[in-house]
């Protein structure tokens, strides 16, 4: 038996519980470069476009021990990523407002919570999963009840489509029709889908998925953030990530003014996350720029 003051060390062995504990943040990298830009267009009066990115992380730094270094890393740290984008609707500046509401409750809903998913295995996932859902009702009810109480603001809504990445995990959940892409080796697959009524449409098989982009229902979303649905469910995909990989969350004044071609172009040209922002900006206002433009990119780097 210990004596106080000391530690009964017994069979303990601590290489062997440094291995069984896993690979710690060092061993297991995945690094996110992001950058954001927003653009009113060259129609719009104003910009009802939102955008938000932040980095959810728990650390540990060791300040003083005695410890061999590899028992003890002077550093320990793990990350998510969350990307949200908001194009607003409605008269005057409300959806200017709802956008901006919608972020910011989400943002005050996840700063409440006292854990954050940072490592996730399937019942953490699944947990994340249902803490997203009650986040987006709450945010679908905050805003439904801004528009009520102000006149002026009756009938604002907002499209909120949000990514979190963790590790090699990347979650999207979505309402409307701003969407999310992920480019990988020169290739891009769209992971949301829009909640539109030509969406719908193409899906019953009523038109072809070629008409949805000129159909003249391709912008009455048939979900949205301040609808007047008691019970709005976000869509939620969920992919892993691979070294490389560019994931891209975007209002639909970039991809109404950009075919997919070129939005795969710029992706994979670009140096760096800041790069792509702004070469995708700037092909949607040389494309006409008839809506505010949003584009959220990330660029995933990961190392063992």
């Amino acid at each position: 038996m210990a004596q106080p003051g000391q530690f009964d060390t017994g069979e303990f062995d601590l290489q062997d519980a440094r291995e069984k504990a896993g690979p710690t943040p060092t061993e297991l990298a995945v690094l996110a470069e992001v950058a954001a830009l927003s653009h009113p267009g060259l129609k719009r009066p104003n910009n009802e476009d939102h955008y938000l990115v932040t980095r959810l992380r728990r650390s540990l730094e060791v300040l003083a021990t005695n410890l061999p270094e590899q028992y003890a890393p002077t550093r320990f740290e793990e990350a998510g990523f969350a990307l949200a984008v908001a194009d607003g609707m409605g008269g005057a500046e409300a959806g200017e407002v709802a956008s901006a509401l919608a972020l910011s409750v989400g943002t005050a809903l996840t700063v409440s919570e006292p854990t954050w998913h940072l490592r996730l295995d399937e019942a953490e996932a699944d947990r994340l999963v249902e803490r997203v859902r009650r986040y987006f009702q709450r945010i679908h009810r905050a805003v439904v009840d801004r528009a009520q109480s102000t006149p002026a603001l009756s009938g604002m809504g907002t499209t909120l489509t949000t990514a979190y990445s963790v590790g090699l995990d990347l979650f999207v959940f979505h309402v409307g029709d701003s969407r999310a892409y992920l480019w990988r080796g020169g290739r891009l697959q769209q992971i949301t889908r829009d909640q539109t009524v030509a969406q719908a449409l193409a899906d019953a098989g009523q038109i072809t998925p070629e008409e949805v982009q000129s159909h003249r229902f391709r912008h009455v979303l048939t979900h949205a953030i301040g609808s007047d649905d008691p019970e709005l469910n976000a869509s939620i995909a969920r992919a892993r990530l691979s070294d490389g990989d560019r994931l891209l969350v975007c209002t639909d004044g970039l991809t109404d003014m950009v075919d997919d071609a070129r939005i795969t172009e710029a992706l994979g040209n670009a140096p760096n996350a800041e790069a792509a922002c702004r070469a995708l900006v700037d092909l949607a206002l040389a494309g006409g720029g008839r809506d505010n433009v949003t584009v959220v990119v990330a660029f995933y780097a990961a190392s063992t």
